[in-house]
């Protein structure tokens, strides 16, 4: 009996197995992470679409439905044009207009033009009317939702 009870028979030990080894991945932190650039991007998108700044007019009219991003003419306070976000001269305005709106569909194309509130209108007026003269019919003025009223 005592050579079974040094055998390990009845000692009372018992083999541990070893653990398997876990083949899952944890994407909760992964999922964190994604929800927090979503959350940023979300937040950071709409300060990213408007590159010149300027102190629009306000007025209470109601905003356009725009499916797909506009092209964007804004005149500064120096009185610079800018096609989006890059100035260009007023000579050259309706000739990369043209070309702009031919690669995205043709001259029916809607243009907003922003203009600062202490630009000088004739400014305004002259990039307008350059416009007119060119053949781009959709153009339209952009403000500010008025405050306090």
């Amino acid at each position: 009996m005592a050579m079974m009870l040094a055998a390990g028979g009845a000692s009372g030990k018992r083999r541990r197995r070893r653990k398997s080894v876990m083949s899952d991945i944890n994407v909760t932190p992964m999922v964190d992470v994604m929800l927090v650039l979503l959350i940023i991007f979300m937040v950071s998108a709409p300060l990213l679409t408007v590159g010149v700044p300027l102190d629009l007019p306000q007025t209470q009219a109601k905003g356009l439905e725009q499916d797909k991003e506009p092209l964007t003419i804004s005149v500064d306070t120096q009185g610079k044009v800018f096609l989006q976000n890059a100035e260009i001269a007023v000579d050259d305005l309706v000739a990369k207009l043209k070309a702009v709106t031919e690669a995205r569909g043709g001259l029916d194309e809607r243009i907003f033009v922003r203009g600062d509130r202490r630009v000088d209108y004739g400014t305004v007026m002259r990039v307008m009317g350059r416009l007119s003269a060119a053949g781009f019919r959709r153009v339209a003025l952009v403000t500010e939702v008025e405050q306090g009223s």
